[in-house]
């Protein structure tokens, strides 16, 4: 399961304009913004940025200047993959060493949509002595319960995370990941592909 919240991108006037840096083409920009505050790119700007996107990594340097900010959640066995992707990426996670005895354990705090039926009883029966686990810790306070908490929690639990990365991550993940066996992998290249100006840019799929 994987479920992706309020993105925003930014910055990308100020990559266009660093674009055109190189050949000092400014006056060649057309791109603006409609009455909504929305930015589009001109027919000069975007054949720009996509000639610069497919000459390579050496040439599109705007698209690190291009901003994502976006809420996922997911399993942390995916956030374990997600990891790999350091440069140029931060992320505010909830907090699973403070946070993790504040709320009841429910069966939708884990990514279960791919589990057999046996393996879903299974599951419930083990998210039941979770939360019998956590209402001990509450009443005791004793280190070893919370350790219990922590030690069994799988790595189907659900985590939720603030993420900023660029549009030169974004095609990154998606060169390396669109094909995963992961379904989560292929959701969000998915959701790349909905980015402003992705199929031209990022993805590089525009027919």
């Amino acid at each position: 399961m994987i479920k992706i919240e309020r993105s925003v991108v930014m910055n990308m006037e100020n990559a266009m304009r660093g674009a055109r840096n190189p050949m000092n083409s400014w006056h060649r920009s057309d791109s603006f913004y409609d009455e909504k505050g929305t930015y589009h790119l001109g027919s000069n700007d975007l054949d720009l940025a996509k000639r610069l996107s497919r000459a390579g990594t050496d040439h599109r340097k705007y698209l690190r200047m291009i901003f994502i900010s976006v809420d996922v959640t997911a399993p942390l066995y995916w956030w374990k993959e997600y990891d790999t992707y350091k440069v140029g990426t931060v992320a505010n996670s909830t907090s699973t060493m403070h946070k993790i005895h504040s709320k009841p354990f429910a069966l939708s705090d884990f990514s279960t949509d791919h589990m057999t039926p046996d393996s879903l009883k299974v599951m419930e029966g083990f998210v039941e002595y979770l939360e019998q686990v956590r209402l001990r810790y509450l009443e005791s306070k004793d280190k070893r319960d919370w350790y219990d908490l922590i030690q069994l929690l799988p790595s189907s639990y659900n985590q939720m995370r603030t993420l900023t990365f660029s549009y030169e991550t974004a095609a990154n993940i998606f060169r390396s990941r669109k094909d995963h066996k992961l379904e989560e992998w292929r959701q969000m290249c998915d959701w790349i592909r909905t980015l402003p100006y992705a199929k031209q840019i990022i993805t590089l799929e525009e027919e």
